[in-house]
């Protein structure tokens, strides 16, 4: 047994209490803006978290700097706020010390993928047991409105003035580029959809990434409003579920099927194609997250929401800790007075 194990067995199964979601709810007054996208996530969070029978007293919410990094004040739980770009750091180095505890981390498009980037793909790739919630609004909110990491070319901001010549990151692809083992997306105003994708990446033993898409409603209105709101939503909006074909539409009339490589919209009423010639989803198939990830980057195909991919491979703190029991086993307790004075010393006069 390692020392994860050795943690976990000990570790609370069930709270002493049946929590409600009022009992995420810290005392501190909320101070996003009147119809920010971050209320329903918080609220949505705060419904999951009860469900997931873990002691409010081995959550812990970790976040860096903006808009989204306010969460750690508003959850009734132990919480860390970091500076810019930090949480994923800072949660790597807490689930090692402490693998018993459920660490998330709340960042948005400008601390995460920023500042942040190379923080937040490092976590991916060694797999922690870490739940991530990027907020993507695609523009700096606490700081007034410059163009962020995820604001589409040509945007017009107070930073970019003549709009933005960078090219935008998908951060679908930055979480499947980095390996994480969950990535999924959902949307801010579609709450019993994000309540399901949250449980989704609390179930997953493994670093899971979740986008949603954040309306900031100040400095970037209606961003999604092509992909959340009932008269576009059901065009432009394809929900992928494992193992059922890509269907969508208001009518369920249309579907994605690929052509080699290339995804492509198809009338299911017009004769030429039926369900049986539609990309199947598959949580599992490497290729085919990067293609569905792709597609919110090509013009006239509808956005993928859900559980893009989702697969197990080893936990970074289980290896981690194997590896040092291991060491312990074969060269008995550390000492680091005897550290500190092994191999080349000198003295300093």
């Amino acid at each position: 047994m390692n020392l994860v194990e050795e943690t976990l067995k000990d570790a609370p199964k069930t709270p002493v209490q049946k929590y409600t979601a009022k009992d995420f709810q810290s005392d501190q007054d909320v101070r996003w803006c009147p119809g920010c996208g971050d209320y329903s996530i918080l609220a949505q969070v705060q419904r999951v978290m009860p469900d997931l029978n873990i002691p409010k007293h081995n959550m812990v919410f970790i976040s860096g700097i903006g808009c989204s990094s306010r969460f750690p004040y508003y959850m009734d739980t132990y919480g860390f706020h970091g500076i810019h770009g930090r949480a994923p750091a800072i949660a790597t180095g807490l689930k090692i010390a402490r693998p018993d505890l459920s660490v998330w981390v709340a960042t948005g498009d400008g601390d995460g993928l920023s500042i942040g980037g190379n923080h937040l793909i490092h976590i991916c790739r060694r797999n922690l047991n870490v739940k991530i919630l990027l907020f993507n609004n695609q523009i700096y909110g606490l700081t007034k409105g410059q163009y962020s990491p995820t604001s589409e070319f040509g945007k017009v901001t107070k930073s970019t003035p003549y709009g933005s010549v960078d090219h935008p990151f998908n951060p679908l692809l930055v979480a499947l580029g980095a390996e994480a083992s969950f990535v999924a997306r959902t949307l801010d105003r579609d709450p019993k959809h994000l309540q399901f994708v949250i449980k989704r990446a609390a179930e997953h033993k493994g670093t899971a990434f979740i986008e949603i898409y954040q309306n900031c409603n100040v400095f970037n209105d209606g961003a999604f409003f092509t992909f959340t709101e009932k008269d576009t939503k059901d065009d432009n909006v394809v929900f992928i579920e494992h193992e059922k074909p890509l269907i969508f539409g208001k009518e369920r009339d249309k579907g994605i099927r690929l052509e080699g490589f290339t995804p492509s919209v198809v009338s299911l009423t017009d004769g030429k194609y039926s369900v049986n010639d539609l990309i199947v989803h598959n949580e599992k198939d490497t290729m085919l997250s990067f293609i569905l990830a792709r597609m919110s980057s090509i013009p006239n195909l509808p956005r993928p929401v859900g559980v893009v991919y989702a697969v197990e491979r080893p936990l970074y703190e289980a290896e981690m800790s194997r590896q040092i029991h291991q060491a312990i086993q074969k060269q008995g307790e550390g000492n680091l007075e005897k550290l500190l004075n092994y191999g080349e010393t000198w003295v300093i006069n």
